[in-house]
Formats: structure tokens, sequence, C-alpha cells
């Protein structure tokens, strides 16, 4: 991770209107490589991020070792807001799909920010729709096939035209068999809509996936 300074982002600061007092003051700009751990699980954050560029997964270990992908995040979404409510929260692990690029405020702001009307408004419409988008999620893996829900999560998971999510993850994810997974990475190959290279997919035809993905994002 490194901390960005001077950067057009801190001038224009997207958070400005969303707080009564000069948050300007204390913000910074952190990037993270993809692959990197914006929050590690079981370990509370130190700041409240908002992201401005890029993807990331949230990853849950339970009590018999096994890590389930549980959400992502994508640009314009917090990062640390639960912790921020609740000091006993437990973290869940939060890593870059992509290079992500975020706003961060400190925790040593954490009282000033939880007096301010203003902020947690917002923050009340946003953890509504996200509770929202989570519902719509559940109930479409029950009610489109795997094509469409795979198409999505390429699109969500891929690091520009390269996608390479672990199929035991992909798997738990979208509730299939590995066995189906497989039949329908195989059918999108020979539509040539993705190409097998080596351990990972190179996505050929973005426009097929978005198709796919559209009847989804209409719900």
């Amino acid at each position: 991770m490194q901390i960005l300074k001077n950067h057009p982002s801190l001038q224009h600061n997207p958070l400005s209107h969303l707080f009564s007092f000069p948050i300007h003051e204390v913000i910074q700009l952190h990037q993270f490589e993809r692959g990197e751990w914006i929050v590690r699980e079981g370990t509370p954050p130190n700041y409240l991020f908002y992201v401005l560029e890029g993807t990331a997964k949230i990853y849950m270990t339970h009590q018999n070792g096994k890590i389930s992908l549980l959400n992502f995040i994508m640009p314009f979404e917090f990062i640390g807001e639960m912790e921020l409510l609740q000091a006993s929260f437990y973290s869940k692990g939060v890593q870059t799909s992509t290079k992500v690029t975020c706003l961060a405020i400190p925790y040593t702001c954490r009282d000033q920010i939880l007096e301010d009307p203003l902020f947690l408004r917002h923050l009340c419409l946003f953890l509504s729709e996200k509770t929202a988008k989570m519902t719509i999620k559940y109930s479409t893996s029950l009610a489109f096939p795997l094509e469409n829900r795979l198409a999505e999560f390429i699109l969500q998971t891929a690091d520009g035209d390269i996608y390479k999510e672990k199929h035991v993850t992909v798997c738990d994810y979208l509730g299939v068999s590995y066995r189906h997974l497989l039949h329908v990475l195989a059918q999108f190959c020979e539509q040539q809509i993705l190409k097998k290279d080596g351990r990972y997919y190179r996505i050929l035809n973005e426009e097929a996936l978005q198709k796919l993905a559209g009847v989804l994002q209409h719900q």
C-alpha cells in the first residue's frame, strides 16, 4: 500500500459535502496493488475507506477452516463502516481484485464522525442500499441460470481481460457444483467468449459477458 500525495482526488474530494466539518484536513489517499489486503480478517481497520477506483472481495473464515467469498466491493462504496459503528465488530477480510485507489479517513476522527448527523444520514442510506442489493443477489441466485451469474462474476473479478479466480471459490459463492462450473466455462470457450490460457482465462468477448450479466443488473 502507498499513500498518494498531491493527487487530484484530494483537491476535489468527493466526500467533502457529506461532512459538517473540514474532512479534507485529515483525509488521505491510499492505493493498493492487486492481491493486497485492505483489511485483514479479525483485525480492526484503522481507517474508514471510500473506494474511488478498482474492486475488492470480502472473505470470511469459518470455524472449520473453510474460507468463503461473501461479496464484492465496487467503486463509490465504503469499507470499514461496520467497524466504525461497532467497535467490537469482527472484521471480515477485504482483498483487492484489481489495483484499488480509495480515500481513507483515520479512525482517530471516529467520535467526531459519529456525532456528525450529515454523514450519518448518508451512511444510513448507503447501508440500506447495501442490504437491498444483498437481498436481490440471493434471490437472483435462485431465479437465473449459471450462465448469467457466472458472466457477472467474471466481470466483477477480472483484472483487465484476465480472469483467474479459483474454481472452488466460485462454486461456493455461486452455489453450484464443480462439474457444472467447468461445463459452463467450457461453453464460454466454445463460444469464444473466453480462452483458456494456462491457469487462467482471457476474456475475448466482453460484450457477450455484459449481455449475459445485464439480465441480472436489470433486476
